[in-house]
């Protein structure tokens, strides 16, 4: 297989970090983010320390297991597709034959090998593992890019919780008289890691990776801000 020449080799690829790399970037962005953005409308409301910290504890608490709810639903879904296409792939192999045997020498033709090395090829993979050939060269799915539900949800939930620890720990640490200023800061210095670290494992640029993230995350506690400043008047 495919997978596994790779790996006599020694090389090292991305594409097998996308699904566990996606759940911890969303989750310890959104933690980081999302907790930051409720501890500054807080702050600009003017609410206790008190307040503030038990709002930033209880958005690390329901963000984790949301986060955890929603990745595993989502991914599963994902994992139910990829069942049942490789069920679908089982039984047309099992009534036809030729017919899928075919099938597949028509696509190693069209990727540019000719038609008499395309069906040895076809015989060859079919005779080791027929519904594995089909999965990786007609349905594009591969072992190390399979759907992992339960995986995707412990790296969303532990990702969350490890990015919102920080604007919590900051509440607890810091007097209220620099906490706005110490939350925007440490949080725009460690997006900036998280964009660089992310885009690093993924293969992209590390500028363009980390300055998306520390924006993004300057506009949600800017309009969080904002909105807890606003409604603090009115209250």
């Amino acid at each position: 297989m495919a997978i596994e020449a790779s790996a006599d080799h020694g090389e090292s690829h991305h594409g097998g970090r996308a699904g566990w790399l996606r759940a911890a970037t969303l989750g310890a962005n959104d933690g980081l983010i999302s907790t930051s953005s409720l501890v500054m409308g807080m702050a600009s409301a003017r609410s206790s320390r008190s307040a503030v910290l038990l709002a930033a504890v209880a958005g690390l608490a329901a963000g984790a297991l949301s986060m955890a709810a929603g990745e595993y639903v989502s991914v599963s879904s994902q994992a139910d597709t990829e069942k049942a296409d490789l069920s679908q792939e089982a039984g047309e192999e099992a009534a036809s034959t030729q017919s899928e045997r075919a099938e597949l020498t028509g696509i190693y033709v069209a990727r540019g090998l000719s038609r008499d090395l395309a069906a040895k090829v076809a015989d060859e993979l079919t005779a080791s593992d027929v519904v594995g050939a089909h999965a990786q060269d007609e349905l594009g799915i591969h072992e190390r890019t399979r759907a992992r539900p339960v995986q995707a949800a412990l790296a969303s939930a532990a990702s969350f919780a490890a990015g919102a620890a920080v604007p919590t720990l900051l509440v607890a640490l810091l007097s209220t008289k620099i906490l706005t200023f110490g939350v925007v800061g440490v949080t725009l210095v460690v997006l900036l890691g998280l964009g660089a670290l992310a885009t690093r494992l993924g293969g992209a640029s590390l500028t363009r990776g980390a300055s998306r993230v520390a924006f993004w995350g300057a506009v949600a506690m800017g309009f969080t801000a904002l909105v807890g400043y606003l409604v603090g008047k009115l209250l």
